[in-house]
């Protein structure tokens, strides 16, 4: 017998998860169906178990710097085991938090795989959801008004280069490593593989980033870019860029070893391991999509502003559909879509609104244009305070970086705003704040930034913008 929902979700990751909480708020009787476990890559493979492991990069990097605040130790000791472990309890905390969350809602959670069907004797719509055991128990049917597809991505990998999980690896194996490796090649230098190049190099690791375009995280501000170069380099990081990997050379006697071509040059890059980071593709194979009018692009499903699939009662959101594949842009998908369905009043999300983040040590965050984008269609005014001009920052013992704003000269709009330095991936929540209401450089300003704080950077940024710094 097939059981009855308003909103069926297929993956219960960050996406699938905020949009059946909201779901529920609205009194719509919800499902969700996850393969795996609540929480999604976010909570299990990606933010959450990667930023515990930054975290405790960070914290190891700091002792070894303890002389600088006055404070001898001897010797610090890294216990790759307890670091794994204080991970784990993390994350298992946080997936307890979203089980209890998923009772309070009264959601529905079925442990399965979920395909959707075509019209058929449950419903004259295609939509209904099949959920699979991969056991003896018989395959539950959930019919429903709408459904929000909300199945994620995994990483990719590049043709021909085998993932073993042993000496090449994505993020998802690395995640599991039991001991830090003497040296590790990462292939692509964007936000997930300079956040693993940070992390490793602080525990000790011998760093190799062989990354295609010309420069690491590309799709950031080129001052980001330059000032994380400068940086990883200083701590003996090594960057080839412009490198374009031959996966078909590689070999695993010993170190594994693996060329890459620079404008028909050849270099050989030899290494413990193998991190591949390439991007991540959708998770549409195997979920019914060939049963629907759905129409996909490069595997990623087509949707419109509300994330309305060619099928009415079909919604997509978060990675499977492109775009910026953030959890927090998953969970306001999320919200939006339900809310689009329910009837409800909506505005599209707008990706100038988004916030992004990177948590290297130091961290970067962004939001809005980068100052190349800016100056293609407005007469820019550019305002950048460095951290070492903030007394907080030196304080805190951080003061690499920089805060800046980039405006409009005309009408005072805020463009974009960047941020590399101590806390920038907090810090970044005023900056959101500020696009979000359309303030003007001089609103940012006035607004009274208590002293002393790292968070008087984007103030000071601010005046800068007008010309006006106090503290430069």
């Amino acid at each position: 017998m097939a059981k009855n929902y308003d909103l069926v979700l297929l993956g219960g990751g960050t996406g699938g998860y905020v949009a059946a909480i909201r779901a529920g708020q609205l009194g719509l009787k919800t499902a969700v169906v996850e393969k795996e476990a609540l929480g999604g890559t976010c909570l299990h493979k990606g933010c959450i178990p990667t930023k515990a492991l930054l975290r405790s990069a960070e914290v190891f990097s700091t002792v070894k710097e303890s002389d600088t605040f006055g404070i001898g130790i001897a010797q610090a000791a890294l216990h790759f085991d307890k670091i794994q472990e204080r991970k784990q309890r993390i994350v298992e905390t946080l997936h307890q938090g979203v089980k209890q969350l998923m009772k309070k809602g009264k959601i529905d959670i079925y442990h399965g795989l979920g395909r959707l069907l075509g019209p058929s004797i449950f419903s004259p719509l295609p939509g209904s959801v099949s959920v699979e055991y991969g056991d003896d128990r018989e395959n539950d049917i959930l019919t429903a008004k709408n459904v929000i597809i909300a199945t994620g991505s995994r990483p990719r990998s590049l043709a021909g280069l085998t993932i073993d999980g042993d000496r090449i690896l994505t993020s998802d194996e690395a995640l599991d490593l039991n001991e830090c490796p003497d040296s590790i090649l990462i292939v692509g230098g964007g936000v997930i593989g300079v956040e693993w190049a940070s992390m490793l190099s602080d525990f000790g690791s011998k760093v190799t980033i062989a990354e295609y375009s010309d420069r690491i995280v590309p799709s950031e501000d080129r001052a980001i870019s330059q000032a994380l170069t400068k940086n990883f380099q200083r701590r003996g990081i090594k960057i080839y860029t412009r490198a374009r990997i031959l996966p078909e050379t590689v070999e695993k006697s010993g170190d594994v070893r693996i060329e890459a071509d620079f404008s028909g040059e050849k270099k050989v890059f030899s290494a413990e391991r193998l991190l591949v980071s390439v991007g991540r593709q959708p998770n549409t194979e195997d979920i019914g999509l060939s049963n629907t009018s759905i129409e996909t692009e490069k595997g990623f499903i087509k949707t419109n502003a509300f994330g309305q699939t060619k099928e009415a009662n079909i919604y997509a959101i978060g990675d499977v559909i492109g775009g910026l594949q953030l959890a927090h842009v998953a969970a306001r998908e999320g919200i939006k879509a339900v809310e689009h369905l329910a009837g409800l009043s909506v505005e599209p999300l707008d990706p100038e609104l988004v916030p992004r983040c990177i948590y290297t040590r130091p961290e970067a965050a962004s939001i809005g244009m980068t100052e190349a984008e800016a100056k293609k269609g407005h007469v820019v005014k550019v305002g950048k305070v460095p951290f070492r001009a903030i007394g907080k920052s030196l304080v805190y013992g951080d003061s690499e970086g920089f805060a800046q704003i980039i405006a409009d000269k005309s009408n005072n709009d805020l463009l974009g705003i960047h941020l590399f330095g101590p806390h920038a991936t907090d810090l970044i929540g005023e900056a959101a704040l500020a696009k979000l209401l359309d303030a003007t450089p001089w609103e940012v300003a006035e607004a009274v930034h208590p002293h002393p704080t790292l968070a008087e950077v984007i103030g000071e940024a601010a005046l800068a913008a007008d010309g006006k710094a106090i503290h430069i």
